[in-house]
């Protein structure tokens, strides 16, 4: 009987323990538990706020290329034509059309007024190229807005007729126009054009 009670004792002993032991193991799994998904939340966290910027700094990256691919990717603008309609310059301030197109990259020169309206800003190169024949005179300019950007004189003298060529550079709006004028009316005003000589009138976009 006594070591009956000498075993039971030691069972309740054991049981107690035990029971302190599970509370123990079960209260460090469950803090475990809670520092894992705590650790796991923090992760969670941690992860969205990367994938955030990280999305961000992709579209920020997308941006600056496309506004590169704006920058760079500059419209083609250019226009050259030639025969004057009409080579007798007896009227004052007389715009001087070329009804023949050669390029018109743009759409910009107008065949039936001679003007170019520029579709695009930039800076741009223009040039004229006009012959008078023998005993006649040319006074001319290329003109952006009503303004004189360059001009020309041409007296066609000796057995042959003369030409010139002058050209310039000027930062046109889009929008504005440029054109070439006679900056003299007279009977002894006038062009021409044969089988050796071709007026011509040219521009080009060279940085927008």
């Amino acid at each position: 009987m006594d070591t009956l009670g000498v075993i039971k004792k030691t069972v309740q002993e054991f049981t107690g323990k035990f029971d302190i032991l599970n509370i123990n193991i079960t209260g460090q799994m469950l803090e475990n538990t809670q520092l894992i998904e705590k650790k796991i939340k923090f992760f969670e966290k941690l992860y969205e706020a990367v994938r955030v910027n990280f999305t961000q700094e992709i579209e920020n990256q997308r941006n600056s290329v496309v506004a590169l691919q704006g920058k760079y990717e500059r419209p083609t603008v250019a226009f050259c034509v030639h025969k004057v309609t009409d080579v007798l310059l007896d009227t004052s301030n007389e715009v001087i059309v070329f009804n023949s197109i050669i390029t018109n990259e743009g759409s910009g020169y107008d065949t039936s007024t001679g003007i170019f309206t520029a579709p695009v800003a930039g800076l741009y190169q223009f040039a004229v190229h006009l012959c008078t024949p023998i005993s006649y005179y040319t006074y001319v300019g290329i003109y952006h807005e009503g303004k004189i950007i360059v001009k020309d004189y041409i007296h066609g003298v000796g057995q042959h007729a003369m030409c010139n060529s002058v050209g310039g550079v000027v930062r046109v709006e889009s929008g504005e126009q440029v054109w070439v004028q006679s900056r003299s009316a007279g009977s002894n005003r006038k062009l021409t054009d044969d089988n050796s000589r071709m007026n011509t009138f040219f521009g080009i976009l060279i940085d927008s």
